[in-house]
């Protein structure tokens, strides 16, 4: 059985960094243009994504298929996971039953999210150009903002964590030394990745991004 896990797993381990890991620093600055630059800014950055060449691929291929792959494996993996974190209570092992809780939050996370937005988008129901008013409509439910909250924050640490195994499991950092410090990378990575995020709902949850400030914009615009 481990044999047979073996690829997967290591599969698995550099989906989450490669390409994820990019995607998701891509996602918070372009998140945070909302909170740094208002509704204009965020607008903008949304536009300068949408006019990549092969954009429908690059999703597919860079961002959907490994999320999927990953998330689905992750679900198994964590499946499989024995947490023994009352008979060995020590930092790493406590780290080890935090990445399987959260990596399945992560998960319902992201399906909600995906279904939310890029799947509206799909559907005809919400334009590119109404994301920004979309996600303060969410917002404005105090359960769907608190899920939010507890989503990104679950994301950020399932990654951050993710990417300390990662450098151990692919021999990149030997040595306990080495692994102190990586881990110590790792969580200032997370707190950074969660603050963008975090601000980025405060920018999008303000009255700038609400629906009637959108329909004025738009009239003022088309006056």
């Amino acid at each position: 059985m481990a044999s047979n896990s073996y690829l997967p797993r290591k599969l698995h381990s550099l989906l989450g960094v490669i390409p994820l890991g990019l995607f998701i620093v891509e996602h918070a600055i372009t998140n945070y243009s909302a909170f740094e630059g208002g509704k204009e800014r965020f607008d903008k950055s949304i536009n300068n994504l949408n006019e990549m060449p092969l954009l429908f691929f690059l999703e597919l291929f860079v961002i959907w298929l490994p999320i999927l792959f990953h998330g689905v494996y992750g679900l198994y993996v964590a499946y499989q996971s024995n947490l023994n974190t009352g008979r060995f209570s020590y930092g790493r092992n406590w780290a080890f039953a935090a990445q399987r809780i959260t990596g399945v939050i992560t998960f319902i996370f992201v399906a909600w999210h995906f279904y939310e937005t890029r799947f509206q988008l799909v559907l005809g129901n919400v334009r590119h150009e109404d994301l920004g008013s979309r996600m303060n409509e969410i917002f404005q439910n105090p359960v769907a903002l608190t899920a939010y909250v507890i989503g990104v924050v679950a994301a950020m640490f399932h990654f951050a964590n993710g990417l300390w195994a990662f450098l151990v499991s692919w021999g990149i950092t030997v040595g306990p030394r080495a692994q102190k410090i990586s881990s110590n990378i790792c969580m200032v990575i997370f707190v950074i990745l969660t603050a963008l995020f975090l601000l980025s709902i405060v920018a999008l949850s303000g009255d700038e991004f609400s629906n009637e400030a959108a329909a004025l914009l738009g009239s003022a615009t088309q006056g």
